[in-house]
């Protein structure tokens, strides 16, 4: 479910936090279900606990998962989350392309690489 690259250099609860959030995002946790809980999930990619815990706090706090007491933490409604996802996208997106009108890059350079790079991608 999570892979954890140690050859990254984005810290290891940065990458739960970005796995977890695309799982939510593309429906593979759907909304209501149990996450892992803190100890297995750090026993099962042999990581302290407290990373997993730290990771599960911000995913809490941007409104991916909810806790319950004595229960753990579930999976909230991902469509609310997907939007704010997409916005924050087409955000960074706008600002890319803006540097690239400044740069000089053409229009039709952007789209045909936008289209290349979008087909590149495994998903």
């Amino acid at each position: 479910m999570i892979v954890i690259d140690y050859q990254n250099r984005k810290p290891i609860y940065e990458q739960i936090v970005e796995r977890f959030q695309m799982l939510i995002i593309k429906g593979v946790l759907e909304a209501d279900t149990q996450m892992p809980s803190v100890r297995s999930l750090a026993a099962e990619l042999s990581i302290n606990p407290n990373t997993i815990q730290k990771a599960y706090s911000i995913l809490e706090q941007q409104g991916f998962i909810y806790p319950v007491k004595g229960r753990g933490a579930f999976v909230s409604g991902n469509q609310a989350l997907k939007e704010k996802k997409t916005e924050v996208f087409f955000g960074k997106l706008k600002e890319l392309v803006k540097e690239g009108k400044e740069i000089g890059i053409s229009r039709d350079l952007c789209l045909q690489k936008t289209a290349q790079f979008y087909e590149e991608v495994e998903t």
